[in-house]
């Protein structure tokens, strides 16, 4: 089973041993990021740092100044990565140590292009606005985002893109010093609180029939219990979704959101797919319940795959509703955290990896080989080992 691991350039560039130690590990293939949100990030085996902060979203090569003449929005640039293209140089080591390459590609996730331009971004039913999360519904958004997937997927040496975050952002996101977590939100909270009220998506729901601010109404309402801490969530996050809004109302916010999403998605791939030679891989980080928002965005797994090479999924829990919707040739990639002192299992990998592979997983996906620490790759070199055809 192939499997890649994700990295950062700042962990390959300057550091002369990183590609020949990502090789040893057993990886098939490296997915580095060439546009990524911002991070603060250790590097525990390099030789002249230990923390790199990544102040905001930045792409890690130098855009091509003709792709973006024109535009509304424009991508950021970054200092802090080891020169303005980290990612050709990290590639180009990366190559030379025999590990091929996939972009790594993070699309409506950027607090600065937010904080910069606060009327392109999620307002919610109160009138909050998210920095971090760029409404895909505006059509600046779904400009600026199918020219970065275009030009951000394909740089040279590149066998392949995963785009992530292809679709709607929402509440949920890792902000410093977050204090959201006093009252628990459950999937169906998180959905009602994702809700955009731009006057893009205000059009957008009353082109299907419902009076905007009643909606708002209804979703500021539907809330309150759990607010009060009283509500208490089923085992289905979609059916609570509709008693909280009620079936009707529920079904035509999502009706709004799913066709929002595959339209951007629908054109980001075929950007990509114009811009890449033959060949090229086209992969989503995605979640196969289309209600949901983030970095795994919600999507209809039978909708996606006539599209796209692939999808990325988090851990096993998904791939049994994607399998049945694979194609000859097309990857379901299991994404295993493998960093201990993040949450990740490095120990469990064999075993985990085997139980996505009876599941339909055709490959894996390890984050992150720049975050762990020693013994967690010692183990992931083992587990990698034990896999057919050497991992």
């Amino acid at each position: 089973m192939r499997a890649s691991t994700f990295v950062y350039p700042w962990d390959v560039v300057g550091d002369p041993d990183a590609a020949e130690r990502l090789a040893a590990l057993g990886v098939r293939q490296v997915t580095l990021a060439s546009a990524y949100h911002s991070t603060r990030a250790l590097t525990p085996r390099h030789p002249a740092r230990r923390v790199v902060t990544a102040r905001h979203a930045a792409v890690h090569y130098p855009p091509d100044p003709g792709h973006w003449a024109g535009r509304a929005l424009r991508p950021y640039t970054q200092d802090w990565a080891g020169g303005p293209d980290a990612y050709g140089a990290a590639a180009e080591s990366l190559r030379a140590a025999g590990l091929p390459v996939h972009s790594w590609v993070v699309l409506a996730h950027n607090s600065r292009l937010g904080d910069e331009h606060p009327r392109i971004t999620v307002r919610n039913a109160f009138g909050d606005r998210y920095p971090w999360a760029p409404c895909v519904a505006r059509p600046e958004v779904r400009e600026y985002l199918v020219a970065l997937a275009a030009e951000a997927a394909v740089r040279p040496g590149t066998d392949g893109t995963e785009l992530e975050s292809c679709g709607w952002y929402g509440l949920a996101h890792l902000h410093a010093h977050d204090k959201i977590g006093g009252v628990p939100l459950p999937g169906a909270a998180q959905y009602l609180m994702s809700l955009c009220f731009c006057e893009v998506c205000e059009a957008g729901y009353a082109g299907l029939g419902a009076d905007p601010r009643e909606l708002r109404a209804a979703v500021r309402a539907a809330l309150e219990p759990v607010w009060a801490g009283g509500w208490a969530p089923g085992p289905e996050e979609w059916a609570d979704v509709e008693k909280l809004l009620g079936t009707d109302l529920a079904a035509l916010t999502l009706d709004w959101r799913t066709g929002v999403a595959r339209d951007v998605q629908r054109a980001a791939v075929e950007a990509v797919r114009a811009a890449a030679p033959p060949g090229f891989r086209v992969l989503l980080h995605a979640d196969p319940h289309p209600h949901r928002a983030g970095a795994n965005v919600g999507v209809d797994p039978a909708h996606i795959l006539a599209l796209a090479d692939g999808l990325v999924l988090p851990g096993t829990d998904h791939l049994a509703a994607c399998a049945p919707h694979a194609r000859p040739g097309t990857v379901l990639a299991a994404n295993f955290p493998v960093v201990a002192g993040m949450g990740g299992s490095p120990h469990t990998l064999a075993a985990d990896a085997a139980r996505a592979a009876a599941l339909g997983a055709t490959e894996l996906r390890l984050y992150h080989a720049g975050l762990a620490a020693d013994a967690d790759l010692a183990a992931v070199r083992d587990a990698l080992a034990a896999l057919p055809a050497g991992g």
